[in-house]
């Protein structure tokens, strides 16, 4: 089992930045995908970036809405995500999820593929 806690959200006005954090205890997370995906009120939930597992050499993929102006990166020691976000835009407004698992190849950004996810936070960009 992993357990996930995500952190860093908040409000932040259009063009500024936040950091948000992705905890995983219970297990080490270096050899699963960790995708960051989030959800607007009224919408869907919407991949945002993931960074392979480890065995993938540390590929890293993003949404065509954030790349550019969103990193996302990992400390294996701290066994923690993170999600660098910057130039952020109004309808960057979600709650942002983190989630991990092994998704079959290609599946990355697709959340049924993903077991084990955080409860959340809220980011909120004001225009």
């Amino acid at each position: 089992q992993v357990q996930l806690v995500e952190s860093g959200g908040g409000l932040v006005q259009a063009g500024g930045s936040l950091k948000l954090s992705c905890a995983a205890s219970g297990r080490t997370v270096s050899d699963y995908t960790v995708g960051w995906f989030r959800q607007a009120p009224g919408k869907e939930r919407e991949f945002v970036a993931a960074s392979m597992g480890s065995w993938s050499g540390g590929r890293i993929h993003y949404a065509d809405s954030v790349k550019g102006r969103f990193t996302i990166s990992r400390d294996n020691a701290k066994n923690t995500v993170y999600l660098q976000m910057d130039s952020l835009k109004p309808e960057d407004t979600a709650d942002y999820y983190c989630a991990a698992d092994r998704p079959p190849f290609g599946y990355y950004t697709m959340a049924g593929e993903y077991d084990y996810w955080g409860q959340g936070t809220q980011v909120t960009v004001s225009s």
